[in-house]
């Protein structure tokens, strides 16, 4: 019999903590540097660290067809999700409301996995969802009436939302089967094409070397792409995608505790409350079903 204190039971303590720096980590070094330009060294350190064990270890490569799969995730997860989101707190927006915006990912995946997984939707998903969108307007906002960031970044969020939610269903429809540490040098690669492009397109690509930013790239190239990203994958593989993806829900009040003690940034009562109407919303939409009502198997 195990202990109480396995990596199982472990891992949504500890994805929750690592996630939650990544707002920190991105808002730390992105003076610095463009979000693109950041993205694609961040991308470049998690290629060749995963390469390396991939091929100290012999761990076998994706086949052509998984290479697609591999794709989409890496284009969708990291290029979309991550991008959207450093781009966004370039322009101004505070790492815990863009934090707040994308926690809204575990109702979207619970109202999408119906089409995509066969997994079945109930009545309170669409009540948590209601709940979730006016927690954000609230916030977003009482932000904004205050000059702080600007619609373009909660455009980005957005964005980053959608790309999030699609890429882990994506994942948990078709990544049962994909080598996780090949298969990661393969998300990365795909995505580090794409944030070199973009930043060709729209940044300078100048980097500042200053001690603050080389620690948030290593630290969100290991305790991030290393560490938080491999833990969701394993989080989505032991459990239906609604579940797995509800740990986001805590991440934003963690978040604006780091956006507090690191850049003193603060949240009046209006802004509180609608971090409570949108936590209350993601707890409502993946509250689970009582074990007296039968669902209906997927047709």
């Amino acid at each position: 019999m195990r202990g109480p204190l396995t990596l199982d039971a472990m891992a949504p303590v500890l994805f929750v903590l690592l996630w939650s720096t990544g707002f920190v980590g991105a808002k730390y070094g992105l003076p610095y540097a463009g979000p693109m330009t950041f993205l694609a060294l961040r991308f470049a350190l998690v290629i060749a660290g995963m390469g390396l064990w991939t091929l100290l270890s012999r761990a076998p490569w994706p086949t052509r067809r998984q290479w697609g799969h591999l794709a989409v995730i890496g284009l969708t997860v990291q290029l979309g999700y991550l991008g959207g989101v450093f781009a966004a707190i370039h322009l101004g927006l505070e790492s815990g409301v863009s934090a707040l915006i994308v926690s809204l990912q575990p109702i979207l995946s619970a109202i999408l996995a119906k089409p995509m997984l066969g997994e079945t939707l109930h009545k309170r998903q669409w009540l948590g969802l209601a709940l979730g969108l006016a927690g954000v307007a609230l916030v977003v906002s009482n932000k904004l009436a205050a000059g702080v960031g600007d619609w373009r970044g909660v455009g980005l969020c957005l964005i980053a939302l959608a790309c999030m939610t699609f890429g882990t269903l994506w994942q948990k429809k078709y990544g049962a089967n994909l080598p996780l540490r090949s298969g990661a040098v393969a998300q990365y690669a795909v995505a580090l094409v794409g944030a070199l492009a973009l930043a060709f397109l729209f940044e300078t690509r100048e980097v500042r070397w200053t001690g603050e930013f080389v620690f948030a790239l290593f630290w969100l190239a290991a305790a991030l792409s290393f560490g938080a990203i491999a833990l969701l994958y394993r989080l989505l593989r032991t459990g239906a995608a609604s579940r797995a993806t509800s740990l986001f829900f805590m991440v934003p009040p963690v978040a604006a505790f780091w956006g507090w003690a690191f850049f003193g940034e603060t949240l009046g009562p209006t802004a509180l409350l609608g971090f409570v109407l949108a936590a209350a919303g993601v707890a409502l939409a993946m509250r689970p079903q009582p074990k007296h009502v039968e669902e209906k198997p997927a047709a």
